[in-house]
This record gives C-alpha cells, structure tokens and sequence, in this order.
C-alpha cells in the first residue's frame, strides 16, 4: 500500500510584482519548510506553486520524487478514477494550488476558455503555453486590493461625463453613444444586456486600441486631476489609486482599462472572489490563497513590459459588469469535517477545485476529523503549528508545509495552538 498522506516541497517564483525578502510570506513559506533555501532580501519572491504544473512542479518531502511522476505511476490511487475519467488524465491534477505575496501591480490580465486556449496555443506556443480553461478564485490572507471585473455602466458613463482625458481616450462620439444607450438595470442574458457589453466591448477596445504617446499624453493630465482636483472622481477612492498606479507604472494604459474601467476590490482576510475565464482582473496588493484550472496562459492588457495580445484580448472578453459584492464569495461550513475548530468551504461554480479553510480559534489542542473525499487534494498550513494524522502516521504541520492526500484518506488536524490554520484546495467529480 502506497503512502496516503506525504509531505510536498513546493516551489517558487521570483516575478518583479513579488514582496521583497522576508516581507514575502512565499518566502517565509519556503524557507520555513525547507531551510536550504536562504531568503535574498533584495529580491523578490512572488508565487509559490503547490501541484503538477511542469513550470514550478512538487516533490515528495522523503524521497524527492515528483508529484506527477507519483500519480503517474499510481493513477487509480492518487487520482481515482472518477477524476481520470473527468478530466481525461492519469498524470496531472486538474488545478494548480498557490500562494502569492504582492508588493505592485500584477499586469491587468484575463484567461482564454478551453476553446479559446486550444487556438492561442496552436498559433502561439511561446506565449500560450496550455491549451486549459484558467478560472481562478482567491482568498485573503492579508487586507488585499485587485482589480476584478468591469464596473457598473452607470459609473463608467459618470466617469466619462467628469474626467476630461478619459473622455478624450474614448471619443466624444463613441462616449455619448455609451452614455446615452446604456441600459443598467437589463436583466442577464436579455438583448439589452447583450447591448450594453457591445458597447462596453467598444469602450474597451478603443482604449486598448489607442496610440501609445496619446496614452501618455492622456495620462499625465489625468494624474493631475488627481493630484490636484481629486473630487472630480466619483470613487473617493481612485484619486489615491491611480497616483499608486502611477508610481510603478508612469504613463501607463491600465490607468484607463484598469483605473477607471475595472472596479477596486478590497478585502478583509477570509473574503474571496472568483474570476473566470475570460474576466479581467489585476491583483495590487496583499497576500492571497489562489486556486486555479491548472494553466499558465495570460493574454495582458496594461501595467507590463509583457507581450500584450490586444486583439485576442479585446474579442475575448465576457464584457459582464456589475459591483465588486457581485463577485465575492460567500463561504459556507464543510459538513464532512468535525470535532473542534471550524470548517469553511468556498466553492466556486466550476469542477476543477474547491478550498477549504480550517481555523481552531479557541481549540488549542483541537482535533478536526475529516471523511474521505472522492479525489486528490494539497493542504498548505499558513499559521500556528499541529499536525495532520492519518491511522498511524502522523506529520508535524508548520507556516509553509505542504501535503498530498490521496482520494478517500480519512485526515484528523491537530492543533498545538489557536493560530493553526490550514488551506485545501481538492478535487471531486461530482
């Protein structure tokens, strides 16, 4: 009988956006779990990558193995067949588990559909590297802020009524046609819903679409509106934001299709959304929990020195709109764990993942006990210590540990203080 619950060595990334050093809790993470790896304070550390993904994959902790070539060997044990039969692979698991610590703007981004990533990777392999789906769902560690998903109509129009350059950006011809033929309150799926994201797909193309020194032009004046008349903006928010934005990225396009087209979200620890292919979105700052279709593919719109893929991005978009609480995620209690502590599931609407976090305020010494889940799942502890038991073993959990449990493992957490908490990113057919 192989192993049911190991250990994992997870790796990590060093992009530009990353918390410097120690600041970094993937780096904190990482050197905490393996103290070969000395923490550069000079440099940024960004991602750390939990799963099979080939760029940045896991090992068992013991015997240095690759997770993927573990499950390879052992596809009915590892993954089940359920999810063999799923998602049509007996080598890889079907999401990719993370964490990100962010000190700047990530560049403004959306994910192609499966459809969409079969074409951009034929074409393009050196910039569309999977031909998979990339919904995403994060959950706050820290106080985070991101950009997710295009505002509501109304205050994009008020936008283009009271800020001057962005108006310019658009057009007055183009601008009065969107304020003027907005509907706000259509219902989905309506022919007036499907209006109002032509027209929104008209706004957001002729930004994306504009001359770069006109941009820049552009660009200027609207930081000194900001710095100089900041209740000309609706948001009480955006003044500040933008003058932010600014600083690491001088002049840049995602002022517009980010700043004033895509609505600032804030969250608290505990809160989550989740974004789906297709959706535009921006993490600035925080660290988060992500959890995403096991994929590297991004088409960027601004804040990056990247490769942008305007016209893909631009035809791609779902164009939905709507308040940043639209997209939060409302937890609710997993009902197959018991004991002391608590239990929260975000379940978003898609098959490749769910998370559950697992908290023992005021259960030091608690005991959690969880039922066999019908697949695979990664469980990183982000606070306190304990530990995770399955029959007779039983493996010390720290800030930054990483483990496999295999599909139908019955787990116990352990807590040695209050603090303990734990992420599990798992996956079922049904």
């Amino acid at each position: 009988m192989s192993e049911q619950l190991f250990r994992l060595d997870a790796g990590f990334q060093q992009y530009g956006w990353g918390k410097i050093g120690s600041s970094s809790a993937v780096a904190q993470f990482a050197h905490h779990s393996d103290p070969s790896v000395k923490i550069d304070e000079s440099k940024p550390y960004a991602e750390l990558w939990m799963g099979t993904h080939s760029s940045v994959p896991s090992y068992n902790h013991d015997t240095k193995e690759p997770l993927s070539k573990i499950i390879t060997e052992h596809p009915q044990e590892y993954l089940g067949s359920s999810i063999i039969n799923k998602f049509e692979s007996k080598t890889q698991l079907p999401f990719l588990f993370k964490v990100l610590s962010i000190e700047k703007v990530l560049s403004i981004q959306a994910h192609p559909d499966k459809a969409l990533a079969r074409v951009l990777r034929a074409n393009d392999p050196k910039n569309y590297p999977d031909d998979n789906h990339k919904p995403e769902m994060a959950i706050a560690v820290t106080d985070f802020e991101g950009f997710c998903g295009f505002k509501p109509l109304e205050t994009i129009a008020d936008e283009l009524n009271k800020i001057p350059e962005f108006k310019a950006v658009i057009g007055e011809e183009l601008a009065a046609e969107f304020i003027a033929n907005i509907k706000p309150s259509a219902a989905e799926n309506s022919s007036e819903y499907e209006s109002n994201r032509k027209l929104l797909q008209k706004v957001f193309g002729k930004v994306m679409n504009s001359k770069d020194d006109f941009i820049v032009e552009q660009s200027k004046l609207l930081i000194k509106r900001a710095q100089e008349h900041p209740e000309c903006f609706t948001e009480k928010d955006l003044p500040a934001l933008l003058l932010n934005l600014n600083e690491q990225f001088p002049n840049d396009i995602g002022l517009f299709c980010g700043g004033l087209l895509l609505n600032h979200c804030q969250l608290k620890a505990g809160e989550a959304i989740f974004l789906q292919a297709k959706d535009p979105h921006a993490y600035i700052s925080g660290d988060i929990i992500e959890c995403m279709a096991a994929s590297d593919n991004v088409v960027r719109a601004g804040f990056t020195p990247k490769f942008k893929d305007v016209k893909n991005l631009v035809e791609m978009l779902t164009y939905q709109y709507g308040s940043v609480e639209s997209q939060k995620m409302v937890p609710e209690n997993f009902d197959r764990s018991s004991g002391q502590g608590k239990s929260l599931l975000y379940n978003p609407p898609i098959d490749e993942f769910a998370v559950v976090e697992t908290t023992f305020k005021g259960a030091q010494g608690g005991v959690r006990s969880f039922k066999g889940l019908q697949g695979p799942s990664i469980v990183i502890t982000t606070k306190g210590n304990g530990f995770l038991k399955n029959g007779d073993v039983k493996l010390r959990a720290e800030p930054g540990y990483v483990f496999f449990i295999a599909p139908g493992t019955e787990v116990d957490f352990i807590s040695e203080d209050e603090d303990f908490t734990t992420y599990r990113a798992f996956v079922e057919a049904n």
